[in-house]
């Protein structure tokens, strides 16, 4: 029986069908997704969604959706469904839907009378490539199938429109057409592993629409063309596979090559399944670099995001050399001490204030699996002491250290740590000064340094940091903490102090060497427990204060100004869950059980088997953002095994 499960009876329902989004990637930067009834409800979904470099170096949608019908006697009944102007569905092929399953890929089970079809759909790894199998399962008379393709040519951010530029010649291929819309565009290459007819039938499909960004206040409505549809007869039991790639295949092949993908992919046979499938989703690999995907559909690299997530996601895909090639492929873009903010096809920003420092909480954390102490001090020695001397000495945008050991990170009209929000170009969250985790990261990174260089026999070295750690220990406690409040300052510019109640002093109570004494740990827990805790992580700003906004919607300067003003990231769970089993120990282990059955739920909703990018403050703290993202799933699988560590 599968592990996830789905309600047969709402299926037919767009309301729970349209919710629901299924996401597969080929761990080369492509990707597939779309509706678990079919229906694209945003501009980013699509069933072959790739990297061009040729034109921008972002992602470009080719196949937007792929129409299939039954034809049984002359009757035919379309399985597809698309969102046309004043809500209608057209033409209505969920209510054909009968069950939902995904093990290790989706599949829908259609029933039309006496048909019962099939259809599962998978990326190949590593290949532009994106394969659907349809497997008739039952059937009493002669049944055919009709594959009609709509194709958009156009960048994941853009919406396409008809015109009289578009190439809508084709050329033959085995078992199907190839197409190129566009100059600077690959070929499409479309192909069944069965084909007895092609019939050229060129059209553009107007105005369908994409509700989900007109709720975020974009452009929501395209034209996608469709140059003809495929036919075939199939079967009973007899399964026919639709190839769509930017280079022609064997159709011989489809049927070996589908299964031999399915056999790579992780089961989702338990939560521990899912989050472990949703973890290799995020790797890309190109000839390049490798790299995580920060998130999709939309997200390429944050640098940032990849430190949190690496740790915990290094448990699941169990491979030290691809994390080293991660590290490897970072540590080559360090300027200045510095990291760029994020990579892909954007101009290199180094502006992030606490990158660098995540870098040794990452190693810090990874030490094991990079092969011990004596491995990651001869590996990244030299990464590290570039790292400090920039801090101490100061380096871009103003980030340096102050002669009371700290951190000051100060240039105006740039956000320069992870609350990065901006609004009328403007930080949301300016944070200008010394930030409570950036200080944090920076205690912490001097004190694993310095346990390095002592294992390593340099102790003049390690003397020479002690000093400045030590300060630093000193001034932190002095800077943020307030004994009467109980709690630490958010951030402190000179002498003016944001004692407002954010989730980075979770960050800083959790770090591995930290400043604060346990009581002092405990204090600021029971403050984050009361006034940010929730069922689905941590709010970005307590709800007691004036300028928290408990809903994450409207267009994008309102989604910006809610980001980091009391929406919810799943990512720091980890943080406050580690702290409060280190002060609570295993009487603390009931209570952050019940907290992770909260993401449990998460794995049917929303995209299935992961986690959305944020949630809404308020309950009942619906996803929002990105439908998937990687330092979520990272601190989760981290703190399942730190509390496996707890119960062994």
């Amino acid at each position: 029986m599968s592990y996830l499960k789905f309600d047969k009876k709402q299926l037919v329902n767009l309301e729970y069908s349209l919710q629901r989004e299924i996401l597969h990637t080929n761990r080369a930067g492509s990707y597939s997704c779309t509706t678990l009834s079919g229906c694209n409800t945003r501009k980013y979904h699509g069933l072959l969604v790739c990297p061009n470099h040729t034109l921008d170096g972002g992602k470009h949608v080719l196949l937007s959706s792929l129409d299939t019908t039954i034809i049984q006697h002359g009757a035919e009944f379309n399985l597809g469904i698309h969102k046309f102007s004043g809500d209608l569905y057209e033409p209505r092929g969920h209510k054909y839907i009968r069950d939902f399953s995904t093990d290790a890929i989706a599949m829908l089970t259609y029933r039309v009378g006496g048909v019962v079809l099939t259809k599962e759909l998978l990326l190949v790894e590593k290949t532009e490539q994106v394969l659907i199998r349809y497997t008739l399962v039952d059937a009493n008379s002669p049944t055919r199938l009709r594959f009609k393709p709509f194709l958009a040519f156009r960048n994941m951010h853009h919406l396409s429109k008809s015109n009289l530029y578009a190439n809508t010649r084709y050329e033959k291929i085995k078992n199907g057409i190839k197409i190129q819309l566009y100059d600077g565009y690959p070929y499409l290459h479309m192909q069944l592993s069965k084909c007895e007819e092609y019939i050229a039938n060129p059209d553009w499909y107007y105005n369908v629409e994409y509700y989900k960004e007109q709720a975020r206040g974009y452009e929501y409505t395209e034209d996608l063309y469709t140059p003809g549809y495929f036919e075939a007869e199939i079967k009973k039991g007899e399964s026919i596979i639709f190839s769509a790639s930017t280079s022609e295949s064997s159709p011989a092949q489809f049927k070996r090559k589908f299964n031999a993908e399915l056999e790579k992919k992780t089961p989702r046979s338990s939560f521990f399944g899912c989050l472990k499938n949703s973890a290799e989703q995020f790797v890309v690999k190109t000839d390049h670099f490798t790299d995580l995907q920060a998130g999709y559909p939309w997200y390429n690299g944050r640098i940032n995001q990849t430190f949190v997530a690496l740790p915990g996601l290094s448990l699941a895909i169990e491979d030290q050399r691809l994390i080293k090639n991660i590290l490897k492929s970072n540590i080559a873009r360090i300027k200045n001490g510095l990291f760029p903010s994020k990579w892909g096809r954007f101009i290199p920003d180094y502006h992030a204030a606490d990158t660098p420092l995540w870098f040794f909480w990452t190693i810090q954390q990874l030490t094991d699996e990079l092969g011990g102490k004596a491995e990651v001090w001869k590996n990244y020695r030299k990464t590290f002491i570039n790292i400090l001397e920039a801090y101490k000495n100061g380096t871009d945008f103003n980030i340096r250290m102050d002669e009371d050991a700290l951190i000051n990170a100060e240039y105006t009209g740039v956000a320069l740590t992870w609350m990065n929000a901006y609004s009328h170009n403007q930080p949301v969250t300016p944070r200008y000064g010394k930030a409570v985790e950036i200080n944090a990261l920076w205690y912490n990174a001097l004190c694993y340094f310095i346990e390095l260089a002592g294992m390593a026999g340099d102790q003049k070295l390690a003397a020479q940091w002690q000093l400045l750690a030590d300060q630093t220990s000193k001034s932190f406690i002095e800077t943020f903490w307030d004994e009467e409040k109980g709690y630490l300052a958010d951030c402190v510019n000179k002498e003016q102090s944001d004692w407002s109640v954010r989730p980075n002093q979770v960050i800083a109570s959790a770090m591995p060497y930290s400043p604060l004494t346990k009581e002092m740990k405990k204090s600021v827990l029971s403050l984050a427990k009361k006034d940010l805790l929730t069922p689905k992580g941590l709010r970005t700003l307590s709800p007691r204060n004036p300028l928290y906004k408990g809903i994450y919607e409207g267009n994008e300067q309102q989604r910006e100004e809610a980001m980091h003003q009391g929406s919810v990231f799943p990512w720091l769970i980890g943080f406050f869950i580690e702290a409060y089993l280190e002060v609570h120990g295993r009487g603390g282990l009931s209570f952050v059980q019940k907290i992770m059955d909260g993401f449990e739920e998460e794995m049917t909703s929303g995209c299935i088997g992961s986690i959305s990018e944020l949630y809404n403050g308020n309950p009942p703290h619906i996803g929002k953002g990105a439908i998937s993202q990687a330092w979520n799933i990272g601190e989760i699988l981290r703190v399942y095994h730190i509390i496996d560590n707890f119960n062994s």
